[in-house]
């Protein structure tokens, strides 16, 4: 039976290296990853799947949990064989992390969290999220692509920085969007799990990230056993893709110790 998610398998061949698995955000696909891709695939396992309603991925209309996710990830991976790796999420994928850390237990060799946050949502962000899940469902995307296009990237970022983010959003199923924001709202709180994280952990961040700040960002540092933290200066929300060559550095720096 062939898996749920779309998703992009790069595989070299053996190694002794852990395998590397990227969860994307909201509301993005697997081609969030391509500088990742590029720079890690040549010596490991990379995989990078589109969630559920996002991408190349089918749409579940209503609500997405984000333990429905989590699931989709763990089928993925024992369909491909994989059974240890590195997981790794960015924003509503760090959050997927999170959730996926009590579902796979000790198959994961290690955690990045980038610029995400523990904490449930509150009672106005609940409102706020179902608000615009509608709104995405009577309009589409564009508008709100637009509006918030600035934020996701710094407005100093590349210009083929913005257009591909911009393409991401816009190419978003308005359906798959609304159903994961619903279920984002209903996430629990995961900052007492942190603290029980036994495997070494990432945390990255953009300095002008105000979707998620730096604070947040040393709060989990500070709340993980064992946890690294590293401010990359000159990006917002998605430094993945806007500071490519420092979050590679600062992640291949991790990816080394797991391999030792």
């Amino acid at each position: 039976m062939p898996p749920f998610l779309a998703f992009e398998d790069k595989d070299p061949g053996p190694s002794s290296r852990v395998p590397l698995v990227l969860v994307h955000g909201h509301p993005f696909d697997r081609t969030m990853w391509q500088p990742q891709l590029a720079e890690f695939a040549a010596g490991r396992r990379v995989i990078a799947p589109d969630l559920r309603g996002y991408g190349a991925s089918p749409v579940t209309p209503g609500t997405v949990p984000l333990s429905r996710h989590a699931r989709d990830i763990a089928d993925l991976l024992d369909h491909l064989g994989v059974d240890t790796f590195v997981l790794a999420g960015l924003s509503m994928g760090g959050q997927i992390v999170m959730a996926c850390h009590g579902l796979l237990g000790d198959r994961i060799r290690g955690l990045v969290l980038a610029d995400t946050f523990p904490a449930a949502e509150t009672p106005e962000g609940r409102r706020a999220r179902a608000a615009m899940a509608e709104r995405l469902l009577a309009e589409g995307m564009r508008g709100y692509a637009d509006e918030v296009l600035e934020k996701m990237v710094a407005p100093y970022a590349r210009p083929e920085v913005k257009a591909h983010v911009h393409r991401m959003m816009t190419t978003t199923s308005p359906e798959g969007a609304a159903a994961a924001l619903r279920g984002r709202a209903e996430r629990p709180d995961y900052r007492a799990l942190l603290t029980r994280v036994t495997v070494p952990a990432l945390v990255l961040v953009g300095a002008d990230d105000t979707y998620t700040p730096v604070s947040d960002a040393e709060a989990m540092h500070a709340a993980l056993p064992d946890s690294a933290l590293h401010v990359i200066e000159g990006a917002a929300h998605l430094p993945n893709l806007e500071r490519p060559e420092e979050f590679n550095r600062a992640l291949a720096a991790f990816l080394a110790r797991l391999d030792g």
